[in-house]
């Protein structure tokens, strides 16, 4: 009778303890919680190249998801039924990294708009991802941050330490950046170690205009209920109408975790994975473009094995393009998930 009183009583202490130390960390978490403002203005990294487009200028634009370089063709991931959180090793981040810096110096697009790049994550064992593109291509740069947390205490192994969020890289004369906060769909406190959605929005005078190019980075909502994405793609919706009532041109691209209105829908593989939501109709002066040939976008339930009737894909990646621009290409180029769970989309378009 006595051990059991014992037992019972320091099974006592240690749940105290548990409880004592999920506190702390819950308080830890909501006092040091990225609370971003609505808007801020952001550092552009120059270099040698600061072109202004003129109208009848063709441009290449790229937008890619690079999976903060850890989500190659041999990873799964916890949130959409695998169990992994991060790469065996640092040499397979590096390795992704320089594969796909390949991919961009080949494509040679005057804009470059990444998607889930790092500064200083422990998933991606700390490096620092924007300056390596940036250096690569020696273009300008500018970083918004969707994910700032000390330390993400989920799932186990947990992530950790995170930075991250949106780059846009170009060769041309940025006047100005922007991160602009979208509406965040969590509640407290799963909401402190959440990510903060943004768009990263540049302005670029055009030649012998008065009116400006207006580019505009994004990767919307992918694990919420829906409403999420809605209430994020209704902003954003709303900033490019204004810019297209203003006469400018915009392009908008990224991973809008929605596939597009009329987009053949990708078979069925895993009829109770995740999927994504589906973009609403746009207004007046704005038009969808992407390339459905082949998948933007694989499902990280599972390593990739190749077999393509076996994995379950998306198209989500892609633009938003305002109808001053005319369309010359589009295409989704089929890397096959070699180092990315995204294959990057390239685009070009004339000014008219």
């Amino acid at each position: 009778m006595k051990l059991l009183k014992v037992f019972f009583k320091l099974l006592g202490i240690l749940v105290a303890l548990v409880l004592l130390a999920a506190a702390g960390l819950v308080g830890y978490l909501s006092l040091t919680e990225y609370k971003p403002a609505p808007t801020e203005t952001l550092t552009v990294t120059q270099a040698a190249l600061k072109e202004e487009p003129a109208v009848g200028d063709l441009l290449t634009v790229v937008s890619f998801n690079t999976g903060y370089a850890g989500l190659d063709r041999t990873q799964d991931f916890f949130m959409d039924g695998g169990k992994n959180v991060r790469p065996g090793s640092e040499a397979e981040v590096r390795g992704n990294l320089s594969n796909m810096l390949g991919v961009l110096d080949r494509l040679d697009a005057q804009i470059v708009l990444l998607q889930e790049v790092d500064a200083d994550s422990t998933r991606s064992y700390g490096i620092n991802q924007k300056e390596y593109y940036r250096r690569g291509l020696a273009m300008n740069a500018a970083m918004a941050y969707n994910y700032q947390c000390a330390f993400v205490p989920f799932p186990w192994p947990p992530i950790g330490k995170v930075s991250s969020g949106l780059v846009t890289l170009t060769e041309l004369n940025v006047q100005s950046a922007e991160r602009i906060s979208l509406p965040v769909p969590f509640e407290w406190p799963v909401r402190a170690a959440n990510l903060k959605r943004c768009l990263l929005l540049e302005r670029v005078p055009v030649k012998d205009s008065d009116k400006e190019l207006v580019i505009i980075n994004l990767h919307l909502e992918a694990y919420d209920d829906g409403e999420g994405k809605l209430a994020q793609t209704r902003q954003l919706v709303e900033l490019l109408q204004a810019e297209v009532e203003a006469g400018n041109y915009v392009i908008a691209g990224g991973d809008f975790n929605q596939t597009f209105p009329d987009a053949p829908a990708m078979p069925a593989v895993e009829p109770d994975g995740w999927r994504p939501g589906l973009m609403t109709e746009l207004p007046e002066g704005l038009h969808y473009v992407y390339d459905a040939a082949n998948p933007t976008c694989r499902s990280l339930s599972k390593p990739y094995s190749g077999e393509r009737n076996a994995t379950q894909f998306y198209v989500i990646d892609g633009f938003i393009l305002s109808d001053n621009l005319k369309v010359n290409h589009v295409e989704t180029i089929d890397l096959n998930f070699l180092s990315s769970d995204h294959n990057p989309v390239l685009l070009q378009v004339t000014l008219q």
